[in-house]
């Protein structure tokens, strides 16, 4: 398989191993509609990366908006209230009850709000009530009545791609003891259909800003689980008519092997040395 040398501080098309210029990626991915940039929740070098995308962004589109997965739409009138700047941090933190809808060190995430209201780009909540994905992961949504859905509609189904990836992605801790090596046995449909639910979630409410007149391009700060190959949010977005989406995504991989990551993104970005001694390559 053919790897590429993948040099700090550069993008490269993660299906062809083309170098890409900065500004060119930005004055293109401004054109967007959606630009999602995924993330792992706990590491303050892939915040940072998101803050630097977002300003690139914003240098070259005074439009734009960002929707936060950690969000449960019940608190958007707070994340208005922040913007606006009717409250401090510790106020803004209590408000959206954040140690219980997130729990995530609120450092790694507050430089993205502070760049919001510095600049005031509305910051969009893109979750669901926790208790509707528990809810459709046991029942299904045709269990779910449609005023008990936080206005969001059905999940289109999973592909088997998508199972595939997920049965990849959480290994043996999903798979339910079985012994079969089919998607079916390595991942529980409980499992796929709570993690549809957010997919659908963060697409609903993505769509619901981009699809009114004038939108903004919408960045959506979501995790790369719910991003890569096209699966997951970009999916359910296209499901629901919404076009022009990109994939940004942090890498640590000194070496790319295009033929496992053709497809994953739009662009990959290498982040510094500082994570390197745990993945040398990724596929």
């Amino acid at each position: 398989m053919s790897y590429i040398d993948h040099p700090t501080a550069t993008w490269i098309h993660p299906s062809t191993g083309e170098n890409l210029n900065h500004g060119a990626l930005m004055a293109q991915m401004a054109q967007q509609r959606v630009v999602l940039l995924g993330e792992t929740h706990d590491r303050y070098d892939i915040h940072r990366w998101q803050l630097h995308v977002a300003a690139g962004l914003r240098a070259h589109r005074a439009d734009i908006a960002m929707g936060f997965e950690m969000f449960p739409r019940q608190v958007q009138s707070v994340l208005d209230e922040w913007i606006e700047g009717h409250l401090d941090e510790a106020a803004f933190l209590r408000q959206v009850n954040w140690d219980k809808v997130w729990g995530f060190a609120p450092d790694l995430d507050l430089p993205l709000f502070h760049f919001c209201r510095a600049f005031r780009v509305p910051m969009y909540a893109l979750n669901c009530r926790r208790t509707l994905v528990t809810e459709v992961g046991k029942l299904g949504w045709g269990a779910i009545e449609e005023e008990d859905r936080d206005g969001l509609t059905p999940s289109k189904p999973a592909t088997l791609e998508y199972r595939q990836y997920l049965a990849n992605l959480v290994g043996d801790a999903q798979r339910q003891g079985n012994v079969g090596t089919s998607p079916e046995d390595l991942i529980s449909d409980r499992f796929l259909r709570a993690q549809q639910t957010w997919d659908r979630a963060f697409a609903c409410n993505i769509a619901r800003v981009v699809m009114q007149p004038d939108a903004p391009l919408m960045i959506g700060i979501i995790g790369r689980g719910h991003l890569e190959y096209g699966h997951g949010t970009p999916f359910q977005l296209r499901d629901l008519n919404v076009d022009k989406i990109s994939v940004l995504l942090p890498s640590d991989a000194v070496q790319v092997k295009l033929a496992q990551q053709a497809g994953i993104g739009d662009a990959l970005f290498r982040l510094t040395d500082k994570h390197t001694e745990h993945q040398q390559s990724e596929g």
